[in-house]
């Protein structure tokens, strides 16, 4: 699967990520700050975008949603428990941070599975630093927002749960087969290597 990062964006160094299909679509997981550099990037690949699948609903990860949706007239998606912080400035956080905040309707509910011309992403429910966190698997690749770092964890101190987020981030390491992870911050990684090194998974590295 070929996969464009476009990384540290915004003030809270945001990532998000282009995968395109054999048509020559687009979707985006995550829409953070610049719907014009997106589209730029986007517009240079020869890519019409149709979906954009968010991880969770925090401001720093929906800011492009509304420009995005505009230019494009693609299709968002979001899980169910996530949705109202799309509408909502307190809930997504945007009044915590003092953030730039435009309410987005009409996004779609996730099901089990998304796909795209040849591209099929299962969803994966991993609750923890939001009640509707979510990852996305694709053949070797994990995106996993703000639940699994390189080196880290997402923070669960904003209406989040710790135990939760170990228990999904479980879940991802069982899966089988040691994928790359592309987080919604910093770099990539993979899992095996959080599983041995990552600092915040020591007791989980004892239950593998």
């Amino acid at each position: 699967m070929t996969v464009y990062p476009i990384t540290g964006l915004g003030d809270f160094g945001a990532n998000c990520y282009i995968v395109p299909t054999s048509e020559k679509n687009a979707l985006l997981i995550d829409a953070p700050y610049s719907a014009e550099l997106i589209s730029e990037k986007l517009d240079a690949l020869g890519l019409k975008l149709k979906m954009i699948l968010l991880t969770h609903g925090h401001c720093d990860h929906i800011e492009a949603l509304g420009g995005l949706v505009k230019r494009y007239g693609c299709e968002v998606y979001v899980s169910a428990e996530d949705a109202k912080m799309l509408t909502d400035p307190g809930l997504c956080l945007a009044e915590y941070f003092g953030s730039d905040f435009t309410p987005f309707y009409g996004a779609k509910p996730l099901g089990e599975e998304v796909q795209l011309d040849d591209v099929v992403l299962k969803v994966i429910r991993t609750p923890g630093h939001s009640a509707g966190s979510v990852c996305y698997l694709a053949e070797d690749c994990i995106f996993t927002g703000d639940t699994l770092f390189e080196g880290s964890v997402g923070r669960t101190d904003l209406g989040g749960d710790f135990s939760q987020l170990i228990d999904s981030i479980a879940v991802l390491c069982r899966l089988g087969k040691n994928r790359v992870i592309y987080p919604g911050h910093g770099g990539a990684s993979d899992i095996d290597t959080e599983i041995m090194y990552n600092p915040y998974l020591e007791e989980l590295r004892r239950q593998l």
